[in-house]
């Protein structure tokens, strides 16, 4: 055949092209899993560091359940799978949490800022309404801008943030200009307006998701609190205590 022909050259270029995306196929498939298991240690690490703790053994500090939408314990789920399509397990009520040895939780949240996807997870302290710490990650903000969701720097403004305004959830929220409310608001991300809306509603939506879960140690109300100590003067008065 000549190799100047057009046919040759058509025929050359198709073999080429099936031979590269064969091979290509191939070693996509065999370093998947290897993939996979990087990805899994880094969400791993990601848990840790939202909890101050990345000196510690994942699998000694760590014990990971699945909830549903009442907030009750369900089997059969893989948490840190959940974690590869949070969207679709927010949708199911398939909703991953993560125990630290000290009672604090740690759960994830997912949203979306100005190019795309983002992603990050929520450490609270045993009252579970106090952010221990937080570790937030997008796939495309804009350097400089909205990228800055994810320095330590921005993230640090969250820990001891709370979510619950008495027993009202009020989750936090990205303000520009600057926080006044310093219970439940961090400054805003300057000139990163649509990714700091992004992070507010991300918040508000996955962690509402847990409210079940939240409630069982929310903080109680004034009223409340001024209840229960009225019925114990109650009942020290009625056994002459």
């Amino acid at each position: 055949m000549n190799k100047n022909s057009n046919t040759y050259i058509v025929i050359y270029s198709t073999v080429m092209v099936v031979v590269v995306a064969t091979l290509l196929a191939v070693a996509a498939l065999a370093l998947k899993s290897r993939q996979n298991a990087n990805i899994l240690n880094e969400k791993k690490e990601a848990i840790l560091a939202s909890l101050s703790a990345s000196d510690q053994n994942y699998d000694e500090y760590i014990t990971a359940y699945v909830v549903d939408a009442e907030g009750q314990q369900i089997e059969g789920q893989d948490p840190l799978q959940l974690l590869f399509d949070l969207k679709t397990a927010f949708a199911e009520k398939t909703l991953p949490v993560f125990e630290a040895q000290d009672g604090r939780i740690v759960v994830p949240v997912t949203g979306v800022g100005l190019w795309g996807p983002m992603w990050g997870y929520v450490a609270l302290e045993q009252d579970r309404n106090t952010i221990a710490g937080v570790v937030l990650d997008h796939a495309g903000e804009t350097p400089g801008l909205g990228a800055e969701v994810a320095t330590p720097k921005h993230q640090a403004m969250y820990k001891g943030k709370t979510l619950f305004e008495g027993d009202e959830f009020v989750s936090v929220s990205l303000r520009k200009g600057g926080a006044k409310d310093l219970a439940h608001e961090v400054d805003a991300i300057s000139g990163g307006t649509k990714t700091s809306d992004g992070v507010t509603a991300m918040l508000k939506n996955s962690l509402g998701a847990y409210l079940p879960l939240l409630k069982v140690a929310a903080p109680a109300t004034e009223e409340a609190c001024c209840e229960a100590c009225a019925e114990c003067e109650t009942n020290k008065v009625e056994n002459n205590e």
